[in-house]
């Protein structure tokens, strides 16, 4: 009698042990769920990069951009099993030419994955002919629907130009293809002058892009579109400028 009575209480006990640590796990992962939280697919969840539309893939990017504002990242394609897929070949979306500010990372601002985009990135986020042929390469080889010229709140290399002055090194080579935006933007309404200027230098970045025979071309047949968009830094907030 003694012997059921304590093979009893060791399973009160088990059942005890476990059950916490089922509840624990329970609430552990509500609480990481409230971080993760997986809504119904997405258009790049349910179509393949390959037969998205220009027009779906930004209506991608922006979704992705309100999941990082609501804190509810889905962080999509960012496995294993992703890293193996991608490893052989690659089918991005979506193309960024964005700045090199170490605080705009387009995978996270986002919300996409290994092998979503294709991303160029240099300070004062400029077509120079380098960047031009990469995105060419992203968007006639590789496939990307759409280019997004991606400036910045609080831009240093378009404050740098408005500054003017003597700068060392190659950092003045960025320069000359910030001040175009920045002289447009001098006779634009506006008191922040600086963010005018970032704007307008992205739109000016949108037109240059869109003079590449290559870029135009696609743009013309419907396979590419080519728009620009600001990030807040301290929001974390995309605008679509264009």
């Amino acid at each position: 009698m003694n012997g059921k009575k304590q093979n009893l209480n060791v399973s009160r006990r088990n059942l005890i042990k476990y059950g916490s640590g089922f509840l624990g796990t329970g609430l552990t992962a509500a609480v990481l769920g409230s971080n993760l939280v997986k809504p119904e697919a997405t258009v790049a969840q349910k179509k393949p990069a390959k037969d998205m539309t220009p027009d779906e893939a930004l209506q991608v990017l922006m979704e992705g951009n309100q999941r990082f504002l609501d804190n509810k990242r889905q962080l999509p394609n960012q496995d294993f099993a992703r890293l193996t897929e991608v490893a052989e070949s690659q089918a991005p979306f979506a193309a960024i030419l964005g700045c090199a500010d170490s605080r705009v990372t387009s995978e996270i601002i986002f919300d996409q994955g290994l092998g979503d985009l294709f991303v160029c990135r240099v300070a004062g986020n400029i077509a120079s002919s380098e960047e031009i042929g990469s995105l060419e390469f992203g968007t006639l080889v590789l496939g990307a629907k759409l280019i997004m010229v991606l400036g910045h709140e609080r831009c240093g290399a378009v404050k740098a130009t408005i500054e003017g002055g003597r700068l060392p090194g190659q950092i003045a080579s960025l320069i000359d293809d910030i001040k175009v935006g920045v002289e447009r933007a001098e006779r634009q309404p506006g008191t922040n002058k600086l963010e005018t200027a970032i704007k307008a230098n992205v739109l000016y970045q949108v037109e240059v892009l869109n003079q590449s025979a290559v870029l135009g071309d696609l743009v013309d047949k419907g396979q590419l579109k080519i728009v620009g968009g600001y990030y807040d830094l301290d929001e974390g907030r995309v605008t679509i400028l264009s």
